[in-house]
């Protein structure tokens, strides 16, 4: 082995066992995540609507909540904010009329334009 790919060789050993570290000891970006916290996110709406939580909103609810809170940050939202605001986008595009309201029962029943577009992955989910 000559001198020059021996350097070569100790070199690539100090990047590789330095870059080691710096990834073992990574960036120390965001929290240590919780069970508490994943169940907050862990939000599993079905095709038929199982899974959406209690609540319920109109079009000119969410028309106040969209101009007061879109801008924060996420998990801002009551449940019933939630659904205004999701009647106040479906009735801005005419899929609802603008007096409905919408909740775990009713936002089911709403028929998008592609409603019939998709393949359901799993469909023994749907009751």
């Amino acid at each position: 082995m000559s001198m020059r790919s021996l350097d070569a060789s100790a070199v690539l050993l100090v990047l590789v066992l330095g870059a080691g570290r710096a990834f073992a000891e990574g960036p120390n970006l965001g929290n240590p995540v919780n069970l508490t916290g994943i169940a907050e996110w862990d939000i599993s709406v079905h095709p038929d609507g199982a899974g959406l939580p209690v609540g319920s909103g109109t079009p000119a609810e969410g028309a106040k909540i969209y101009v007061a809170k879109c801008a924060l940050q996420p998990m801002t939202l009551t449940n019933d904010e939630v659904y205004a605001l999701t009647a106040y986008i479906l009735a801005a595009n005419k899929l609802i009329g603008e007096n409905d309201t919408l909740s775990a029962e009713t936002l089911p029943k709403v028929r998008m334009p592609n409603r019939d577009g998709f393949i359901i992955r799993f469909p023994d989910l749907i009751q």
